[in-house]
């Protein structure tokens, strides 16, 4: 099993510093969310490009891909994914390239699609609407990701985060629509979590679409850090053959960076076996 950490989890660590900790503390990998490195995609320049991938290479860690990817883009264009308004959704797709042009240069090959106040229905938009909108906007970025080998994948999100794309069943819908070899599914513990079937059972539902796979608990910590137990999921994990990274995001950091990185590295070494 390969572990990354993402890297938003070091609030103000500077990025060689971050990559030397995970480095140390036992991960192979980090996931980088591009609003750490400037306010909007084309404010991060080929300079820090190239700084950012330098010093991940320095410190011997991989720099697997982005996610977060429309989160705090500071942005005189409005960016949603499923918006009625064909101009918006071409400014998002356009985006969408921008972003794709910038996991390339970081030397990274996934890009996690997450966004959930980014693709919500809005009013007067079904949902089957919605998966058409959504297929446009990603389909326009897919051949500069094949070309870059880079791969979006789709994250399923529960509902108390959107309305729109809740299981993984619904993000393998998308997918067929796509009908693209670049264009996956990402799963995430706690997004399964909402779901009514037991997590080890949707990982083995999704095996032939599955391509990343974030580790974390429904309490907003990281694996092991709450109730969920992870032993069945690594084992529907093996049992599948991914052969991806686990990747721990978490979203409440009062414990600390460091507490939090090393105690879910632990706990998931410990858990696979």
């Amino acid at each position: 099993m390969k572990y990354a950490i993402c890297n938003e989890l070091f609030d103000n660590w500077d990025f060689a510093r971050v990559c030397s900790f995970i480095k140390e503390t036992g991960y192979a990998g980090v996931e980088i969310a591009p609003f750490t490195l400037a306010e909007h995609v084309n404010k991060i320049s080929p300079e820090r490009r190239r700084e950012v991938r330098a010093a991940a290479e320095k410190a011997g860690v991989d720099i697997l891909g982005i996610h977060w990817l429309l989160a705090k883009v500071v942005s005189d264009k409005p960016l949603y994914v499923t918006h009625p308004d064909p101009a918006v959704r071409k400014d998002t797709a356009d985006y969408f390239v921008e972003l794709t042009k910038l996991c390339a240069d970081l030397g990274g090959r996934i890009m996690v699609i997450g966004s959930p106040k980014a693709r919500d229905l809005m009013p007067g938009v079904s949902r089957d609407q919605a998966m058409e909108f959504s297929r446009e906007v990603f389909s326009a970025c897919l051949p500069l990701a094949e070309k870059h080998g880079v791969t979006l994948a789709i994250e399923p999100l529960g509902p108390a985060e959107t309305n729109f794309l809740n299981s993984a069943a619904d993000g393998i819908e998308l997918i067929e629509r796509v009908n693209h070899p670049h264009f996956k599914l990402h799963l995430d513990v706690k997004a399964m979590s909402s779901e009514p079937t037991p997590i080890p059972d949707v990982i083995r539902a999704s095996k032939a679409h599955t391509v990343h796979f974030h580790a974390n608990d429904p309490n907003l910590l990281g694996p092991g850090m709450g109730e969920v137990k992870f032993e069945p999921i690594f084992a529907a994990l093996k049992e599948t053959g991914y052969d991806g990274y686990v990747s721990v995001e978490v979203f409440d950091f009062k414990p600390g960076a460091e507490r939090i990185a090393r105690e879910s590295i632990e706990y998931m070494k410990r858990t696979a076996g």
